[in-house]
């Protein structure tokens, strides 16, 4: 549910000098292991023409991309990481572009597959840069979406145990002191919500996956990473129907006009952001 218009977002913040994105990875193979998991089972099977990588980074999801698209492009704002992807990906893998979500460099209808990992927790009200991408996608092309997941396991025991019930606004969980000094946001999201959201710009939620879903400390200090990711990638698609990990993966599809439903006046798309689906992927959720 958006909460009025939405507000230019500030990009210059994702320039850290302190901060290196790759460095942070280091000892988190396990979670890397099972986005690339996810995305390959999400997209696999399929050839796309064109695909933009969203807020992509330093680019380590660009290169699976190349798995299955003809022409790759990295998008991100920050100068820094395009400049870190050079480094790690040397050479001619994908494309590179400075930009920002809300504002893509491309005309409408003219992308195949975009997705977009690990960028939602920092945008509030998404309603901009959802519609952007639907925008640059033809009819029929796909969508692979992450939402950091405001109802995982952990925090609907956490909420049941406080008698307290998960709204289905965004959860910043940044601590007081980040918020006071100006660090870049950082939500989850409910994923009822933002599947309306979805709806909302034209794009059908076709699958979805639960993602790092045993990623607590100890699972990781106590289970071989290679017997972890087994059991992780047999269960992204089971635990889905619960919202279980922290972590979900949306695959979305671009409708035409014609096939998007109409608003309750009759007139339009459906305009409400949160309300409960039936059918595949579109779970209820509370």
């Amino acid at each position: 549910m958006t909460t009025g218009s939405p507000v230019a977002r500030r990009t210059d913040m994702y320039n850290d000098l302190t901060f290196n994105y790759a460095q942070y990875w280091t000892g988190r193979d396990y979670e890397h292991q099972a986005e690339v998991a996810a995305l390959r089972r999400l997209i696999g099977g399929r050839r796309y023409g064109r695909a933009i990588d969203v807020g992509g980074g330093y680019g380590r999801l660009s290169v699976v991309l190349t798995e299955f698209a003809k022409s790759v492009t990295l998008l991100d704002p920050s100068t820094q990481q395009l400049d870190l992807s050079t480094q790690i990906f040397p050479g001619h893998l994908f494309d590179r572009q400075q930009a920002d979500a809300a504002r893509l460099p491309f005309p409408d209808a003219s992308i195949d597959l975009v997705i977009m990992v690990r960028v939602m927790h920092h945008l509030p009200d998404p309603v901009r840069e959802l519609a952007e991408i639907s925008r640059v996608l033809r009819p029929g092309g796909q969508a692979v979406i992450e939402v950091a997941n405001s109802v995982h396991a952990a925090r609907r025991i956490g909420a049941m145990l406080r008698f307290r019930r998960i709204p289905a606004t965004p959860f910043d969980v940044r601590s007081e002191d980040s918020r006071q000094r100006g660090t870049a946001p950082f939500v989850n999201h409910h994923p009822r919500t933002v599947t309306g959201q979805f709806a909302d710009v034209g794009l059908r939620v076709d699958r979805t996956l639960s993602v790092s879903n045993f990623r607590h400390a100890l699972a990781k200090a106590v289970i071989p990473q290679r017997a972890l990711l087994a059991v992780e990638r047999a269960a992204q698609r089971p635990l889905s129907t619960f919202a279980f990990g922290p972590s979900m993966f949306f695959l979305l599809e671009k409708q035409g006009e014609a096939d998007r439903p109409p608003a309750p006046d009759g007139h339009g798309p459906a305009g409400s952001a949160v309300r409960d689906h039936a059918g595949p992927g579109r779970h209820r959720l509370r």
